[in-house]
C-alpha cells in the first residue's frame, strides 16, 4: 500500500471511528461510571469483535454476509433488541444511596472487566452497520496490482488503532463527567441519560436499512 494511499485510509478511517455510535457511548459512560480503566477495559470487546469482522471480510465472507437479507434482518434485529434491553437496564440500574462524602466509587458496584468487554463486543458484532463499512470502505483503498492479504491486514491494524485511540478519548470525556458525579442523584440522572441514548440507537438501528447503513 502506498504512503498517500494509506494517509488516506487513516484519516478516513479515525472519522469513521469518531461517529457516536452504541460502543463510544458505552466507552463514555463506563468512563463516567468506573472510570477511564474500566472503559479501556470494556473496550478490548469491541475491538475483538471489530478485528472479527475485518477478518471475515478479508476472506470474503463479509461480501455474503453483507449481501444476505435474511443475515442482515437477523444481525439487526438481534443487535437492536439488545440495545434497548442495555437501555432498559441503565434506567433501573441500582444505585447506592449516599453522601458526597462517601465518595462516588460507592454509588454504583463495578460489574467487572469480562462484563464490560462482553457488553461491548455483542453491541459491536450486533451491529451489521460495521461489516457493511467493512465490506464497502476498505476494498475502495485496495490497489489491484497487489496482493490483498498484506494490505487488509495493514488497513485493520491501522483501522484497529483508530478505534482503540477513539475509545479511549471517549473513555476520557467519561471520565471528566466521573469528576462531577458526587451523589445519588447525579448516578441516576447518568443512568438515565445513558439509558435514553442506547434505547435511541436501538429504535435507530431497527429502523436501519441496507441502503442507509453507511455509518
Amino acid at each position: 500500500m502506498q504512503f498517500d494511499t494509506w494517509l488516506l485510509f487513516a484519516g478516513a478511517a479515525i472519522a469513521l471511528a469518531m461517529a457516536p455510535g452504541p460502543n463510544n457511548l458505552l466507552a463514555m459512560f463506563n468512563g463516567a461510571r468506573f472510570g477511564v480503566s474500566s472503559a479501556a477495559i470494556g473496550g478490548i470487546g469491541r475491538i475483538v469483535a471489530f478485528a472479527l469482522m475485518i477478518a471475515i471480510t478479508a476472506t470474503g465472507l463479509g461480501v455474503i454476509l453483507a449481501a444476505s437479507e435474511t443475515a442482515f434482518f437477523v444481525i439487526k434485529w438481534v443487535g437492536a433488541v439488545y440495545l434497548v434491553w442495555l437501555g432498559v437496564k441503565s434506567w433501573l440500574a441500582k444505585v447506592n444511596d449516599t453522601d458526597e462524602t462517601d465518595g462516588q466509587m460507592a454509588l454504583m458496584t463495578n460489574p467487572g472487566a469480562l462484563n464490560l468487554a462482553r457488553t461491548e463486543f455483542i453491541t459491536a458484532i450486533g451491529n451489521p452497520k460495521a461489516i457493511l463499512i467493512f465490506t464497502a470502505f476498505f476494498p475502495q483503498f485496495l490497489d489491484p496490482a497487489v496482493a490483498y492479504g498484506p494490505q487488509f491486514a495493514v488497513m485493520g491494524t491501522t483501522f484497529i488503532a483508530m478505534e482503540t485511540t477513539v475509545l479511549l478519548a471517549y473513555g476520557l470525556i467519561g471520565g471528566q463527567v466521573k469528576g462531577l458525579i458526587r451523589s445519588a442523584t447525579h448516578m441516576r440522572m447518568l443512568n438515565r441519560v445513558s439509558g435514553t441514548l442506547l434505547v435511541g440507537a436501538g429504535v435507530l438501528l431497527a429502523f436501519t436499512d441496507r441502503t442507509r447503513s453507511t455509518a
